[in-house]
């Protein structure tokens, strides 16, 4: 078997193999080798195994890379299937706000919030989009994340949403990491339209959507269905209008209380539903029915102080898939960083460290139906993995320097 680059000897490859995504007691499980390496060639995997194995049948190509992991730990490449990872302006004042008292709703009231962000955002060029995006990616990449999901929802307007999208477009031809666009013009009632929020919901189901999808600029289609932003029959009907037009369904669901959004994504079919926060047994139970991942995003929580964490360990004993993602965003998700998201989530959601890495790889991958591609290491699939320095464990020891490379399509970058 001919191989064009080898991680090799790793004290542990954790290949969390599929299918995905996994539930219930399944998600606790790595499917790990002791001693093992993982061969490519032409950036997929050919092998994934014992070392000793792979020695016997093996035959690498003249000069390819050979990793001696020896000492380490292999993972898939991280997936972070919810960023808002392209916008204008900067909202860290509102971070020094919110660590001296102030509520989210207290800063929104004041002018900050999504809709500064959406003033800051209009005023951007596509070029200083891209430049603003490109570097959250290296910071991204850096930490072993090699695919992602970025949406738009800063625009709130047709020619900016679309500016947006272009800008994720073209990040995704530009740099390693792996992208898929969501169009989120339901990220806020904009200034404009406040007091008649209905013609809003018709722009977008008129306007926007049938733009964005003639164009192919996005894959899914998201609402924030909240109290005070999107109700469940205006997000019902702009998924419903999305998957009219070929975008597939994602949701802000019951972040901020339960406000029917976990509901909405079992009655439209939607992937995933992301937040959850306030998610209770029966709409988990509705979920699990439906096969909508649970997207988890402990991060925003921390970040926004809202003193409570998505219920993980019910979503995972009502046979929900949970999926974790950064929620990098300019007002209340202040990482790149998929490994301090699986700290979060196992000493702030009772998640176990095998758990966090299958929500971050297979279940990720899941979230955005790119299970068949990436997520985990297996012959067949892309060749995106992470080798950690010391063992599983180190992974969340947050800040320490312990992921030595990330390797996507065979490749270290």
């Amino acid at each position: 078997m001919t191989a064009d680059f080898l991680i090799h000897d790793a004290d542990l490859v954790a290949t969390c193999a599929g299918p995905g995504p996994r539930v219930g007691a399944a998600q606790n499980s790595i499917s790990a080798i002791e001693r093992g390496s993982v061969a490519g060639f032409e950036g997929r995997i050919v092998f994934a195994g014992p070392a000793d194995e792979c020695d016997r049948i093996i035959n690498l190509t003249p000069n390819a890379p050979v990793i001696d992991a020896r000492g380490c730990t292999v993972v898939p490449g991280f997936v972070d299937p919810h960023t808002h990872l392209v916008f204008g302006g900067d909202r860290r004042e509102e971070l020094r706000r919110r660590l001296g008292g102030a509520t989210y709703a207290e800063i929104a009231a004041d002018g900050g919030g999504i809709v500064k962000t959406v003033a800051a955002t209009r005023a951007a060029s596509e070029h200083e989009l891209i430049e603003g995006g490109r570097g959250r990616l290296a910071e991204m990449l850096a930490f072993g994340t090699t695919t992602a999901e970025a949406k738009s929802g800063y625009g709130l307007d047709l020619d900016t949403e679309l500016r947006m999208l272009r800008a994720i477009r073209t990040l995704a031809a530009g740099q390693p990491v792996e992208l898929t666009a969501t169009f989120m013009g339901a990220h806020e009632v904009p200034v404009e339209y406040r007091g008649r929020r209905a013609d809003y919901v018709r722009l977008i189901i008129d306007d926007m959507i049938p733009v964005v999808a003639r164009e192919g600029l996005a894959e899914w289609c998201d609402v924030f269905c909240e109290t005070g932003v999107f109700t469940p029959d205006e997000s019902q009907a702009i998924l419903e209008a999305g998957k009219q037009h070929g975008l597939k369904a994602r949701i802000h669901a019951d972040e901020l209380g339960l406000s029917g959004g976990a509901a909405i994504a079992a009655t439209v079919g939607a992937r995933s539903a992301d937040h959850l926060i306030f998610v209770d047994e029966p709409h988990a139970r509705r979920m699990a029915a439906s096969g909508v991942i649970a997207t988890l995003l402990p991060a925003a929580a921390f970040f926004l102080k809202l003193g409570r964490f998505a219920p993980a360990r019910m979503l995972i004993d009502q046979g929900v898939a949970v999926a974790l993602a950064t929620d990098l965003n300019p007002g209340g998700g202040f990482t790149t960083s998929m490994p301090f998201v699986m700290a979060l989530a196992c000493f702030g959601m009772n998640m176990t460290l095998e758990e966090a890495l299958v929500a971050s790889t297979i279940n990720a991958a899941a979230a955005i139906d790119r299970a068949e591609i990436v997520g985990s290491l297996e012959t067949g699939k892309q060749l995106d993995a992470v080798i950690v320095h010391g063992a599983l464990a180190d992974l969340i020891r947050v800040g320490a320097p312990v992921i030595r490379h990330v390797v996507k399509r065979g490749r270290i970058v």
